[in-house]
């Protein structure tokens, strides 16, 4: 595989996300980043010893990036992936892939396009428990899925929200549920298939915002299968992010990516990964209170994939669609809430 080389735009907590997980990723050189404000570029730049751009149009147009990592604002990112797409740059959009589905289909057509290969951030796929758990749905071993749930009680204090104007907002955020919540809400659909509809509560109890800062949801797969999500930034002090899935056969329970009970028909039962790795539990806990706490190695993982699969000419193990999908599931989830009424979602 060739070396890559990645510019950022968007210089925040994210970025820096980005930038430390590229740097742990084989054939990735970080080339180049971009902001806004063009001191935390330079910050940034001169922390992981790459040029700070001026600009978005100053970074795309360097021959020495390959791919493009898109950590702006939510609303923003079919804005900027689409003038990445056009200047054949490959992207890695943070999630979600924007806020709307017309946002989400053009990023989707420009980089079909441009030729390129576009993924969005679900890093948790690449978990070692939701490894695990993919394998075990895969060979049957939970049976005939029932139930189950999607859990990410988190806190944010008001200064978060605080922190920067399109934080909160609509057009540029989403609640609790689209930045917070999003992650498990793919996962619960990864593992259980599409969603058929949707019935949905949501409210604004602790934060000055315009968005919710908690949701409720009861979900119905095409299956038949049922489910429930959850997901608020006002549960102090901030818990680790569940997933529960339940078949015939029996259970799993996933919490911060690492498998917790596994209860199965076909073997001993086992609390499956009771230690762990302290660092990556450690990182879980802090992501439930702050902002930024993450462990890099799976975002590292998801750009590892990216990268086999511009060198073998597939797609990406998160596909755009799949994006998008998760993208239907929360914005159904924000129609029933203001509509009081089940969404049914077409196929």
């Amino acid at each position: 595989m060739k070396e890559n080389g990645f510019g950022i735009v968007g210089a925040g907590v994210i970025g820096a996300l980005h930038a430390e997980a590229i740097g742990l990723v084989p054939g990735a050189r970080l080339v180049a980043i971009t902001d806004v404000v063009p001191a935390s570029a330079k910050e940034l730049a001169g922390r992981y010893g790459c040029a700070a751009e001026p600009d978005l149009d100053a970074l795309l147009a360097r021959a020495d990036i390959d791919v493009v990592s898109v950590c702006v604002p939510s609303g923003l990112h079919a804005e900027v992936g689409t003038k990445a797409a056009a200047a054949g740059k490959h992207l890695v959009i943070e999630k979600p892939i924007d806020v709307t589905l017309e946002a989400a289909d053009r990023l989707i057509a420009a980089a079909d396009a441009g030729g390129v290969t576009l993924t969005v951030i679900s890093q948790h796929r690449f978990d070692t428990g939701l490894d695990e758990l993919r394998r075990l749905l895969d060979s049957g071993a939970l049976g005939t899925l029932l139930l189950g749930e999607a859990s990410t009680k988190w806190y944010r204090t008001q200064g978060y929200y605080d922190s920067a104007q399109w934080r909160g907002t609509w057009a540029m955020d989403g609640g609790s549920l689209m930045n917070q919540g999003v992650h498990y809400v793919d996962l619960l659909r990864w593992c259980m298939g599409p969603v058929s509809e949707v019935t949905a509560v949501c409210a604004t109890q602790a934060h000055q915002v315009e968005v919710e800062d908690t949701a409720l949801a009861i979900v119905r797969f095409a299956s038949g299968a049922l489910a429930t999500i959850v997901s608020s930034t006002s549960v102090y002090p901030g818990f680790s992010q569940r997933l529960e899935i339940t078949g015939t056969e029996g259970t799993v329970i996933v919490e911060d990516g690492r498998i917790v009970l596994r209860a199965l028909r076909s073997g001993p039962p086992g609390p499956g990964q009771p230690g762990g790795l302290p660092e990556q539990a450690a990182a879980a806990a802090d992501a439930a209170a702050q902002p930024g706490g993450l462990d890099p190695a799976s975002h590292a993982a998801q750009i590892a994939d990216l990268l086999e699969a511009i060198d073998q000419g597939r797609q990406p193990s998160v596909t755009p669609q799949s994006a998008r999908d998760t993208l239907k599931v929360v914005l159904a989830v924000y129609e029933s809430a203001r509509s009081g009424r089940t969404v049914v979602l077409s196929a």
